[in-house]
């Protein structure tokens, strides 16, 4: 597998007067490139691992408010208004279409952008995520994760204002009555056996509710895009290479 090396090329771009810290590796490869958005408190070194191996393709990742380099939001934020703020981004380097993965919260992030700009998502990847956010997060509990604990992976610190703008970005929401809004939308949904914090029965909630998604439950925790990068990695691109007509056949 071709693999992404080197450092990415970091940016800062202000939306909405929002500054934002943007990596992006493979600029000058064509195709669709691939947008990916982290859980909560995770910034982009913490993705780095996984993203330096999906292959083929321009990717790019963001610090949400107050994570990494992009300062705290002077205001709460809401998940639409994420969205509109990402996808301004996406029109900033010419993205006029995006495949898109998220995980954990970035999971819930990436289903409402796919719902509110479904004509712009090519192919979707969730990972680790919930079609609400009744279910337990990511925040403390994940320090106690098995792939945490076996592979000594760290979260980065986030400002407790970003953290606290992150979670009440979510607060209350929900994709349940949006997601057949993405029939005929190619989807995967990765989800963890052993993952106590989002179980992968939740995984299966988001298939239930899209037309033609696949469900793949994968062996370690909560974190498995991180203590297993390089099997994922394999699967993502795996996914986004895979030709329409073989995928229908694989569903």
């Amino acid at each position: 597998m071709t693999r992404i090396s080197g450092r990415p090329d970091i940016s800062s771009e202000t939306v909405f007067g929002q500054s934002l810290r943007v990596a992006r590796w493979r600029t000058d490869l064509p195709g669709t490139p691939l947008l990916y958005l982290n859980g909560v408190g995770a910034d982009i070194a913490t993705a780095a691992p996984l993203l330096a191996q999906i292959s083929g393709r321009e990717v790019w990742t963001l610090d949400m408010p107050g994570v990494g380099g992009s300062p705290d939001a002077f205001l709460p934020y809401t998940a639409s208004a994420m969205a509109a703020t990402v996808m301004t981004i996406a029109d900033r380097f010419g993205h006029d279409q995006i495949d898109l993965a998220g995980f954990s919260w970035g999971g819930a992030l990436a289903q409402q952008i796919a719902v509110q700009y479904r004509s712009r998502i090519r192919r979707l990847v969730l990972m680790a995520t919930t079609p609400s956010l009744g279910a337990p997060g990511i925040g403390w509990a994940a320090m106690l994760d098995g792939d945490i604990l076996a592979n000594g992976l760290r979260l980065p610190t986030a400002t407790p204002l970003g953290l606290a703008y992150q979670g009440m970005a979510l607060a209350g929401w929900t994709s349940v009555p949006m997601l057949p809004l993405l029939r005929g939308l190619p989807v995967l949904v990765l989800m963890a056996r052993d993952d106590g914090i989002v179980p992968a029965s939740h995984g299966q909630m988001i298939a239930d509710l899209v037309d033609d998604a696949q469900v793949e439950t994968v062996p370690g925790s909560h974190l498995f895009p991180f203590a297993h990068a390089a099997r994922t990695a394999s699967r993502i691109s795996e996914f986004l290479d895979q030709p329409a007509a073989e995928r229908r056949a694989a569903a």
